[in-house]
């Protein structure tokens, strides 16, 4: 099979893939379009070729007048009924049909992106297919529905018309064969031109997209108003617009110069001209045709070019576009998770202990190892604290033991059992987690805290409590959070946002609880306030937990040191400050600073 070839079948297989998925989803909306747009151009058609003729062809015998009167009585009252039933269809139904498959597109993508490993975002080609899919699937999904209904209804008017223009005069059929044939290759090249200037210009779509969140987040609103940030913003916003003009611009010159050959010399010179001049020809020069088959004729090509154009270059451009546009959908949904879930589904009561046996890891699709033999032990109910400069492979290690991540080399095993062996999702319910970059719902705090949408009261209480979040909202965990789907909804302080945050941790129950800087956005007050509440709360779990204010390290049983990826010590915080290490280094510059 050519390339030509194997193109083609792609683009008719993906246009038939998503038509399968919208009749999955919303079976009437397929049958009902299909049908109804046909019904309701149908009459219209006929009506500029069949109609025309026999009004034309009893014109000219000059008698029986009546039989023009019951012929478009009889048109008129199709065209009501059919308008009658269309309208209802296509104004009360039609509208809820498409939110229904709206719904399935993104549900479909939702849940597909939730199942990908973590690491998949970390490769730009599936990000830059995630923000493709979540852009353009909706409205393209319509559009598949639309551009078969147009094939349809254009290749039912051609062959109607065909029929009757073959049936006065076959030379006609010639003319639109050549027709097709020249302009079916110009359509496939305005198709590609397309689908290249869309791919092109994703990455800047996507910086637009950036540009748009930093004018309109809450976010972003200091910055831009107490700095000069809006006018650094803003350059790379020009910068970006030159960059998309400079790109559009040679794809924009190909399609002009496309379209105007396929526009201007096949149905100009073949539709319009060559079948005109031929019935015009025989219907007053030789007298082979009636005046009503010369209009008929003349009609009949007018709209047989009207399809053909739109069958040989809208339609061709639209479906070999969203067969492209699906192939990125398909692609997206074929792909495979890398991370293998085993079959343990065991659920901890009480902690065991963890241990990291020769644990190396690099990122993927890079050489350089981020950790290096990585050996240590966590006994039940410990408070493990990590520590080292920034990139010393802290949050990587808690990312592992968490299995966002699969180890390189060396195993982590739990309880004994290697952690690769656990349904992922079973496992994941062992640990509650608070990361440093964790975010805040549009939903209600006691569902920001429990994570479900039916959060238990009194726990949600005792877990908001335990991290020391004592503002009074006016309906208490039942007060929304954010203004995204509520005008009244609460906004918090950055310290208030992370308490809660950390309040999941306590409301979770589980085995082991990871909290990566916990206190970060705290005052030194609330900070102490929060190590004695989390202190507490989590006796009935083994915490690990990252934190670069060494004060909060005093609490926990043991400390490893990290550096460049590796444990350079380890110990508790007495015995860390005799070794008089770097760990007792950093501690000590950093308590100068409340001397």
């Amino acid at each position: 099979m050519n390339k030509k070839t194997k193109e083609k079948t792609n683009t008719i297989k993906n246009n038939i893939y998503m038509l399968r998925f919208i009749f999955k989803h919303t079976p009437f909306m397929v049958c009902g379009y299909l049908f109804f747009d046909v019904l309701a151009n149908l009459p219209w058609t006929l009506s500029n070729v069949v109609l025309l003729k026999y009004i034309i062809d009893v014109a000219t015998e000059g008698r029986d007048y009546y039989r023009v009167a019951v012929a478009l009585a009889v048109f008129v009252v199709f065209v009501i009924v059919t308008n009658l039933f269309t309208t209802l269809f296509y104004e009360i139904s039609m509208p809820k049909q498409k939110e229904k498959l709206y719904f399935a597109v993104y549900k479909t993508i939702y849940e597909k992106a939730a199942k990908m490993d973590y690491e998949a975002y970390d490769n730009p080609e599936y990000y830059n297919d995630l923000v493709l899919a979540m852009n353009s699937m909706n409205e393209r999904s319509y559009t598949v529905l639309q551009d078969v209904q147009d094939v349809l209804t254009n290749v039912i008017s051609v062959l109607t018309i065909g029929t009757v223009i073959v049936s006065i005069d076959p030379i006609c059929l010639l003319f639109v064969i050549v027709c097709v044939a020249i302009m079916t290759p110009i359509g496939r090249l305005i198709a590609k031109v397309n689908v290249e200037r869309t791919e092109a210009m994703t990455p800047l779509d996507r910086k637009n997209l950036y540009f748009s969140r930093v004018f309109y987040l809450q976010d972003y609103a200091k910055e831009l108003r107490l700095s000069r940030a809006g006018e650094m913003v803003e350059r790379r916003y020009n910068q970006n617009i030159f960059d998309r003009l400079k790109t559009v611009s040679p794809y924009l010159t190909k399609q002009w110069k496309l379209y105007f050959c396929q526009e201007s010399l096949p149905m100009t010179l073949l539709i319009y001209l060559g079948i005109t001049l031929l019935m015009g020809y025989k219907a007053i020069v030789t007298k082979e045709v009636t005046m009503g088959d010369f209009a008929a004729t003349f009609n009949g090509a007018a709209s047989i070019s009207t399809s053909v154009f739109a069958l040989t270059s809208h339609l061709a451009i639209n479906v070999r576009e969203n067969g492209l546009y699906v192939e990125k959908f398909r692609s997206f949904m074929n792909a495979k998770e890398k991370m293998i879930s085993g079959t343990k589904t065991t659920v901890f009561e009480k902690p065991p202990v963890i241990k990291f046996e020769n644990v190396s890891f690099k990122y993927p699709g890079t050489e350089k190892y981020v950790l290096k033999n990585i050996n240590l032990e966590i006994s039940p109910y410990k408070k493990i604290a990590l520590v080292g400069y920034n990139g010393a492979g802290k949050t990587t290690l808690t990312n592992l033991l968490l299995r966002l991540y699969d180890v390189t080399d060396g195993a982590i095993t739990i309880d004994g059992v290697n952690i690769k062996e656990w349904d992922i999702k079973e496992y994941h319910k062992n640990f509650a987690a608070v990361f440093q970059d964790f975010s805040l719902f549009g939903a209600t705090l006691g569902e920001n805290v429990s994570m479900d949408a039916k959060p238990h009261k009194e726990r949600v209480e005792e877990a908001v409590k335990a991290a020391d979040f004592n503002r009074t909202l006016p309906d208490g965990t039942d007060s929304i959070l954010l203004r995204e789907f509520d005008d009244e909804g609460v906004s918090l302080s950055g310290g208030e946002a992370q308490k809660i945050a950390i309040a999941r941790a306590f409301y979770k129950n589980c085995a082991f609880a990871i909290l990566d800087e916990p206190s970060a956005n705290l005052d030194p007050v609330a900070e102490y306030a929060l190590n004695q509440s989390m202190t507490k709360a989590a006796n009935d779990k083994t915490v690990l937990f990252i934190s670069h204010r060494l004060s909060t390290t005093i609490m926990a049983d043991e400390i490893y040191m990290l550096e460049k990826g590796e444990i350079i010590e380890h110990g508790s915080h007495e015995e860390l400050m005799k070794l008089d290490g770097k760990y007792a280094y950093m501690f000590k510059l950093q308590a100068e600073k409340y001397n």
